[in-house]
């Protein structure tokens, strides 16, 4: 188990809450936690100033700065946070990701609205590169996020081995205390029978494989998807809310119904939609 978070940094209130939630998420979870800050807008900035003084760009300075005192706040309110702080020069996806394959993390946490393209790394152009080229999971903070609540955490279900491994990871960052409630939307019209017998099986397998004893699930007809058909994310929204959802897990899969999602920009909607905090994990399926 890594035991370990990044998290992306342009000292914005966004990438601010991000951080409140995760040191908040470490005392329970006993992470470490990398803050990481990329420069982007000029080339080698960061290096240069490590290499020749007379090169020292006044941004360097500050960013350092106002590193140092994020971090002496953070201890100041929780000393028993072991917080560490990176400085990167490029393309805030590339070092994202060779940060990510040189690095153990159980996941990256971020706000999902930020300045210097931090929102981006979730729905912007290179969604796909970061996402499909990233073992890590992405933990989508929203701003609007009061405190740490983990008490109730839903996962989007297709019955499918993928959905398990990203369970497998979320419990990795939240631990076990909370209740699962799997979600799934009946695209083919099974009869409810049908379904609450592979619901039975697939939450014996659960149990079997992750130790959580606290399920339970919902099954939404075929009608409440074509109702949302041209905004698939209200409808997930609609569960959330009704069901008072504190964290949602999504599965990054190519198969069926998620392969639909992340087809229909989905989960663009979602990181901007969904008011609560959002666990996109990886699938191998």
């Amino acid at each position: 188990m890594a035991n370990k978070i990044l998290i992306p940094v342009d000292f914005s209130d966004y990438s601010n809450k991000a951080i409140e939630y995760a040191c908040q998420l470490s005392k329970l979870t006993h992470h470490d936690i990398d803050l990481v800050h990329i420069f982007t807008d000029h080339t080698n900035i960061y290096r240069n100033a490590m290499d020749n003084v007379e090169l020292i760009d006044p941004r360097v300075g500050t960013a350092k700065r106002d590193m140092e005192k994020l971090i002496s706040n953070i201890i100041d309110k929780l000393p028993e946070v072991n917080i560490n702080s990176i400085f990167k020069d490029g393309n805030l996806y590339d070092e994202i990701r060779k940060l990510v394959s040189t690095e153990q993390y159980d996941a990256i946490v971020m706000g999902t609205k930020g300045s210097s393209g931090l929102d981006a790394l979730l729905i912007g152009s290179n969604m796909f590169d970061v996402f499909q080229n990233t073992k890590i999971p992405v933990l989508a903070v929203p701003f609007t996020t009061a405190r740490l609540k983990t008490e109730k955490i839903g996962l989007l279900c297709n019955f499918k081995d993928g959905e398990l491994d990203v369970l497998k990871q979320a419990i990795k960052v939240f631990g076990k205390n909370f209740e699962l409630f799997l979600i799934h939307i009946n695209t083919q019209d099974q009869t409810i029978k049908t379904l609450d017998a592979r619901f039975k099986s697939f939450i014996e397998r659960i149990i079997v494989e992750t130790g959580l004893e606290n399920i339970s699930y919902i099954i939404k007809a075929q009608n409440f998807l074509a109702h949302y058909k041209s905004d698939i994310s209200s409808a997930i929204n609609t569960v959330i809310a009704d069901e008072l959802l504190d964290v949602i897990l999504v599965t990054k899969s190519k198969k069926g119904f998620l392969r639909k999602i992340m087809e229909e920009n989905i989960v663009k909607k979602m990181a901007y939609q969904v008011q609560i905090p959002k666990f996109f994990g990886r699938s191998p399926q």
